[in-house]
């Protein structure tokens, strides 16, 4: 599972990337490399957005720790 966890958190820092470059910059870096909402870009979309799901877990047992 803490492998899962690590992933997750990769692509979910990879979604936090991109989502300040389109707040910064106007500058959609998933759309400039996939294309603009292409199969593969909702694809990327996807996983990035189940990352942060799964991430809720880590916020939770975080939480509970304390």
């Amino acid at each position: 599972m803490v492998i899962l966890q690590k992933v997750a958190l990769v692509f979910t820092i990879i979604g936090a990337i991109n989502w300040g470059l389109i707040g910064f910059f106007d500058f959609n870096l998933v759309a400039s490399i996939f294309g603009d909402m292409t199969t593969l870009a909702r694809i990327i979309y996807a996983i990035v957005g189940i990352a942060g799901i799964i991430n809720i877990g880590l916020l939770i047992q975080d939480i509970d720790m304390h």
